[in-house]
């Protein structure tokens, strides 16, 4: 049976996110990505692995090397989902802000009075 990943289950993990960060910087090979951590560099390749299987990373080979890309279309789609949630809470902290900016005005005119 095939395990059929998302790109939210490969961003949950800290060191997958540490490791698209590295990867954002500049398109590394696993033993250089590995050199970051440290794990077994077969617990970073199955984190790389992950990472590939949700289109996250990129790779192209170089002669034997096999290096590594960030995919930024991939990340753009975990943006534009999270957008509508975004706005939806900036809305709610502005009102809240809003609100609370009342209340102190209203408190500073009652002592003024």
């Amino acid at each position: 049976m095939e395990i059929r990943r998302d790109v939210f289950q490969a961003i949950a993990d800290p060191t997958r996110r540490a490791i698209l960060a590295l990867v954002a910087l500049h398109a590394m090979t696993p033993g250089a990505i590995a050199e970051n951590f440290g794990s077994a560099r077969q617990t970073i390749s199955k984190h790389i692995q992950i990472l590939n299987e949700c289109e996250l990373l990129k790779q192209t080979q170089s002669g034997r090397e096999i290096y590594y890309h960030f995919n930024p279309g991939k990340m753009k789609e975990i943006a534009d989902w999270v957008e509508p949630y975004r706005q939806m809470w900036e809305g709610r902290l502005t009102a809240i802000d809003e609100l609370l900016n009342e209340m102190q005005t209203k408190k500073q005119d009652q002592k003024n009075s």
